[in-house]
């Protein structure tokens, strides 16, 4: 009797367990809040999946709900799919009279045609400016209308590997020892967590321009290029290299030109300023307020005192009287971000925070700064109506870059530059941005002049992204998708990596994880052709068009 009561008891306790470790069975699994994310979730559920999100805070969006609110959007004609309907929802949004608070429509698009909006004369009917509280509620009504289930605040817990039988993702465990099960998952993280914990190969930083054939790529002393530092001393006290160099500047030059290092460009927040007095909230002195971290402006600004406050930081304006401010950026402070446990991400982004604001307590306070400047610049403050739950600070630090896979295809220079190139096959959206690098260092050259270091600016035309630059190498991993830390160079990365390409690649790999449960195949094996004929069938534009749209 006392083995029958034993062998129940076991048989009840095991029910229990299993009833209560059951792990949730997703078919894509998207991991990563940004914009790209948002896409594919819902792409995946509009194609009958099961779809969870995860977000690593309380918000939806990344840097598209987040400040970056002056979309990076060079051909606004090569935007289609989920992302154009989610810019056009933003354009009718924006025809409600009760959207605007402080200002009308018509005067807003009438101060602002030239910079930042076409609406009025735009047959396509997508606006591209718009507030981050707006596009987040967006996001979040078009994600829960496609039954998308969010998981807020949960991380991938990076001292465990995910769960692999040989190269198929089984899943991933949380930090809060939640296990996610599903067929396929998408990386759409900034940093590339997912891919990293999978074993994918990956890399940081910039590659020789050796390796692949590039002209832009490896460490790159603006000689020509970008403001002459040359006549600003580097030194702590002006003219003295014993003092030691100003902060975040390197005190001699680490490679030569062209040469392979692991620096990322600059990383900033986008912030967003009002000039309403109703809504503003004027701007502290941060605690941890360092002026020599802005000592190079001051010296700067004493040999050139009419320099105006939009050539050091760019105020676009922005609906209701705000802006997306830009140029926030905090050279060589990101060095370590990317491959950086969570806590030391957190104290990189609260550096950043501390720079930005202090940056403009500087540029409203400092006796050093113009009047003229200072003047302008306490006009602006934070707006009240906006990151009402993050001090009203913006809560997504800007990522410029940081991992990059190696995956079946990479993304280079050839594929992106304007001319005497080869274009990608396998299309899955288009790219049409310059390329864009911010810059890396400030350095002391040979010479002891201060230079910046690092910047790209070229222009492009329109160019496909091949599908097989979200694809692992199949022996690594056959079920997982990339679509924000992708197989590029750093050169072509610098145009790929804009918002609305993120986006549009999202809806391509839901696609795509979508194709490969249902024909059972691995992600890098599903058919292009009919990968391709759902993603025109959904308004993916694929091919470069032969005529521009008028605008």
């Amino acid at each position: 009797m006392k083995k029958k009561i034993t062998l129940i008891t076991l048989l009840f306790f095991s029910f229990i367990t299993n009833l209560f470790a059951n792990t949730p069975q997703y078919d894509i699994c998207v991991y990563g809040e940004s914009a790209s994310g948002v896409i594919a979730a819902i792409q995946g559920a509009r194609m009958g999946k099961k779809v969870v999100l995860i977000s690593k805070n309380n918000h939806v969006g990344g840097l598209v709900t987040s400040g970056l609110t002056a979309t990076d959007m060079n051909r606004n004609d090569l935007i289609g799919g989920i992302t154009k309907e989610f810019y056009h929802k933003i354009y009718n949004y924006y025809l409600q009279p009760e959207a605007w608070h402080n200002q009308d429509r018509e005067s807003f698009m009438v101060s602002t045609l030239k910079r930042t909006y076409k609406g009025k004369n735009d047959e396509r009917q997508i606006q591209w400016v718009y507030e981050s509280s707006v596009a987040e509620k967006i996001m979040l009504d078009m994600l829960k209308t496609a039954g998308v289930e969010i998981l807020f605040n949960h991380r991938l817990d990076l001292e465990k590997k995910v769960e692999k039988e040989e190269n198929i993702i089984k899943s991933i465990q949380l930090e809060n020892g939640k296990v996610i099960a599903a067929k396929i998952f998408i990386d759409a993280s900034y940093e590339g967590d997912l891919l990293a914990s999978a074993g994918i190969s990956y890399t940081v930083g910039r590659e020789s321009n050796l390796q692949y054939g590039e002209t832009y790529n490896g460490i790159r002393v603006n000689y020509n290029q970008g403001k002459d530092l040359t006549p600003i001393s580097p030194y702590i006290k002006e003219g003295d290299p014993k003092s030691g160099a100003l902060p975040y500047v390197t005190s001699r030059e680490w490679g030569k030109q062209g040469d392979a290092d692991k620096r990322v460009q600059a990383y900033c927040y986008r912030m967003t300023l009002t000039n309403d007095p109703s809504n503003r909230i004027v701007i502290q002195k941060p605690q941890n307020y360092n002026p020599l971290w802005y000592e190079i402006y001051a010296r700067m600004l004493k040999l050139e005192p009419e320099t105006k406050l939009q050539q050091i930081i760019t105020l676009t304006p922005m609906p209701n009287k705000k802006t997306d401010t830009n140029h926030l950026d905090f050279f060589g402070a990101s060095y370590e971000y990317a491959e950086a446990d969570y806590k030391t991400r957190e104290e990189i982004e609260q550096l950043h925070k501390d720079y930005a604001l202090g940056m403009l307590w500087f540029l409203g306070h400092d006796k050093r700064v113009p009047k003229h400047i200072r003047k302008e610049m306490l006009d602006w403050g934070l707006p009240k109506d906006e990151f009402t739950d993050t001090a009203n600070f913006p809560y997504q630090i800007y990522v410029r870059e940081a991992r990059r896979m190696i995956g079946t295809f990479v993304m280079t220079e050839k594929n992106v530059r304007k001319t005497e190139r080869t274009l990608a096959d396998h299309s899955v959206g288009l790219g049409s941005y310059a390329l864009d690098c911010h810059y890396v260092s400030r350095i002391i050259d040979k010479d002891g002049k201060l230079r910046n270091e690092g910047t790209i600016f070229a222009p492009t035309i329109p160019y496909p992204i091949s599908y097989y630059s979200m694809t692992p190498k199949e022996e690594e991993c056959a079920n997982l998708l990339v679509t924000v830390c992708l197989s590029s160079s750093h050169v072509a990365y610098s145009t790929i990596r804009m918002e609305p390409v993120y986006m549009i690649l999202g809806q391509s790999a839901a696609t795509a994880a979508a194709i490969a449960i249902d024909s059972e195949l691995s992600v890098q094996k599903i058919s292009y052709d009919i990968l391709r004929y759902k993603l025109l069938q959904d308004g993916q534009l694929l091919s470069i068009p032969t005529k521009k749209l008028k605008l």
